[in-house]
């Protein structure tokens, strides 16, 4: 059986699902906490999000070191993404340029993850956090810049003490993660510059 008949095609037409992914990424993490959908038209492997096997076909290259859990590390997800994309994975979160992880497992830590450094703060690690919904969960309020006031955003299946973490990483702006919340094909974007707090 030849490699291609236990994989699931990636993009149909590369240039076009590349450009319009990376257009809703980019405009998750400039208008935080709106919801923005992918429509790649792909069927992801097990343990990937529609959202977020579709941001790492964007994104994801030789080049760009990926961490992933040890389940999908071990797994199809890791062996559907080095088909696709060529990408190396990395055991060490500090090291990966893309990060996925379950939003509801205690491990790792945003704090894991690489926060840039003061000459290069760009150079972080843009985590995709996997959850089970991005609506009717516990309110979080948004404020910073790309918000015209504040905003509201009710994700489902956050570990607890997640905001906390969240609002750590503010603490390190202009260093820290960048965060995207996924599900299904939907993701909302929490960038480093964004204030987060529990919604009352």
């Amino acid at each position: 059986m030849a490699i291609q008949d236990i994989i699931s095609p990636g993009f149909s037409d590369p240039v076009f699902q590349s450009q319009a992914a990376f257009r809703a990424l980019l405009t998750a993490l400039s208008e935080p906490g709106t919801l923005q959908s992918v429509a790649a038209d792909i069927t992801p492997p097990e343990g990937l999000a529609t959202a977020t096997a579709t941001a790492l076909l964007a994104l994801a290259d030789y080049e760009t070191p990926v961490w992933l859990p040890e389940n999908l590390r071990d797994g199809a997800a890791a062996a559907w993404l080095r088909f696709h994309c060529g990408v190396a994975l990395v055991d060490d979160p500090a090291r990966a340029a893309f990060a996925v992880i379950d939003g509801a497992a205690s491990e790792p830590k945003l704090a894991a993850f690489n926060p840039g450094n003061d000459q290069f703060p760009d150079r972080s690690t843009t985590v995709i956090v996997q959850v089970s919904g991005l609506d009717g969960g516990a309110g979080l309020t948004l404020s910073g810049p790309g918000i015209p006031g504040t905003r509201r955003v009710a994700p489902q299946g956050l570990r607890p003490g997640f905001t906390d973490e969240l609002r750590q990483n503010g603490a390190l702006y202009p260093l820290g993660v960048d965060v995207v919340l996924a599900s299904g094909e939907g993701m909302i974007g929490l960038p480093r510059s964004t204030q987060i707090e529990e919604a009352v």
